[in-house]
C-alpha cells in the first residue's frame, strides 16, 4: 500500500438497473426492481468490501435519481469526492433493463443510456490533485465506447494518472452493442502503452485483437508488444444460465510466470451480472494489498467472481471474512459443513 489517500479510483458511468421479479419477462412484467450498477462501480464496491479505500470518478444528474445513486454508493463506503453533477434541464441517469434467463432462454440486457449526464463528463470538472490521490486508477472499454467525449476524457485521465506514477488498470470489457471489434482494437491500442494491469478474456484477445495461439501465448504477447506488467484472463464455462464454471490465469511479465488454480465448478448462478467486475475487484485487492502477489490475485479474483454469481443485483456483498472462508473451503479436501453456523 502507498501513502496516497485512495488505494483505487475508478472512472465510469453509474446506471440504474430495472429488472422484473424472478424470471418474469420484460415484455410481460408489470413492475421492476430498482438497483444501481455499472462496471467500474462494481469494481470499486468489491474492492472496498475487502478493505481497500476506493472512490468513483463520474458525473451524475443533479436531481432525485442522481441522489438515489449517490446515497447507494455512500452506503457501501465508497467515496463520492470525485462526483460532479449535471445541472442542465435535460440531465438524465443512464439505465438498463435486465431479464433473468432460464435454460434454454438466455438472460437479456436492453440499454437506455445514450446522452446521459455521464456523456458530457470533462477533465476540467476535476481538481488537479485527483491525479496524485490514488495508488491505482481503473477504467474499462465500456467508458471508451460510449461516445467520443467519454473516450477523450478517459484517455486524458489515463495519461494524467500515469504521469504521476499511478498504477493503471484496464479491463477491455468488450460490448458488441457499443462498438465494433475493429473500433475497440484501434482505440484500446492507443492506451496500452500506459497500462500496467490488463484484463482481457481469451475470446476478446482472439476476436478483437486478432491474437492467435494458446491463451497463455496470447497473454504473453501483450506484454511483449506493450510495457504491461500483468495480464489476467478469465475462463468461464456456461453449462446453463444457472450453472457455470469459473477460473482464470494471470501472467506476470517480470517473472515470466503464469498463475492459476482449480476453477470453481458448477456455480449455482443467481445473477451473473457484475461477476467479471467482482473478479477484477478481487484480483486488484490481491495485487494492491500484497505488493503484486499474482497467486493471491488469482485466489481472491476467482472467489469474488464465484460468490458474486450467487448474489442478485450488480453489486457484490462479500467481505474479507466470507471471502477467506470460501477460499479455504475451495482448497480443502474432504468433508465440509453444509451451513455456516
Amino acid at each position: 500500500m502507498s501513502d496516497r489517500p485512495f488505494d483505487l479510483l475508478s472512472l465510469g458511468e453509474l446506471l440504474l438497473r430495472l429488472s422484473p421479479a424472478g424470471v418474469e419477462r420484460l415484455v410481460r412484467g408489470d413492475s421492476f426492481q430498482k438497483q444501481v450498477g455499472g462496471a467500474e462501480l462494481n469494481v470499486a464496491v468489491g474492492a472496498a468490501l475487502l478493505g481497500l479505500h476506493t472512490g468513483v470518478v463520474t458525473q451524475l444528474p443533479s436531481h432525485d435519481m442522481g441522489n438515489f445513486v449517490k446515497n447507494k454508493v455512500r452506503s457501501y463506503g465508497i467515496s463520492d469526492d470525485f462526483f460532479v453533477y449535471d445541472h442542465s434541464s435535460d440531465a438524465r441517469l443512464g439505465l438498463y433493463y435486465y431479464e433473468y434467463g432460464a435454460h434454454p432462454r438466455k438472460p437479456k440486457v436492453i440499454y437506455d443510456r445514450k446522452n446521459s449526464s455521464f456523456y458530457s463528463i470533462s477533465v476540467d470538472s476535476f481538481p488537479e490533485d485527483m491525479y496524485r490521490a490514488a495508488t491505482c486508477f481503473h477504467t474499462t472499454g465500456i467508458t471508451l465506447a460510449l461516445c467520443e467525449n467519454t473516450r477523450k476524457t478517459a484517455i486524458d485521465m489515463i495519461r494524467r494518472f500515469k504521469a504521476t506514477g499511478t498504477i493503471i488498470s484496464f479491463d477491455v470489457n468488450f460490448r458488441g452493442n457499443l462498438w465494433t471489434g475493429e473500433e475497440a482494437r484501434e482505440c484500446i491500442e492507443q492506451i496500452l502503452p500506459y497500462v500496467d494491469i490488463f484484463f482481457c478474456s481469451e475470446d476478446t484477445a482472439r476476436l478483437t485483437f486478432r491474437k492467435t495461439g494458446t491463451a497463455r501465448e496470447m497473454m504473453k504477447s501483450f506484454t511483449e508488444e506493450y510495457p504491461i506488467s500483468i495480464v489476467a484472463s478469465t475462463q468461464r464455462v456456461v453449462h446453463s444460465p444457472k450453472s457455470h464454471t469459473f477460473g482464470s490465469v494471470i501472467y506476470d511479465a517480470a517473472r515470466d510466470e503464469y498463475y492459476e488454480e482449480e476453477p470453481y465448478r458448477n456455480i449455482d448462478v443467481v445473477d451473473r451480472i457484475g461477476s467479471g467486475d467482482a473478479y477484477i475487484a478481487g484480483a486488484l485487492y490481491g495485487l494492491l494489498s500484497s505488493g503484486g502477489d499474482c497467486m493471491k490475485a488469482v485466489r481472491y479474483g476467482n472467489a469474488a467472481s464465484a460468490l458474486k454469481n450467487t448474489i442478485p443485483g450488480d453489486l457484490p456483498t462479500s467481505d474479507l471474512e466470507e471471502m477467506n472462508m470460501i477460499i479455504r473451503e475451495h482448497n480443502q479436501k474432504g468433508p465440509q459443513s453444509e451451513m455456516s453456523r
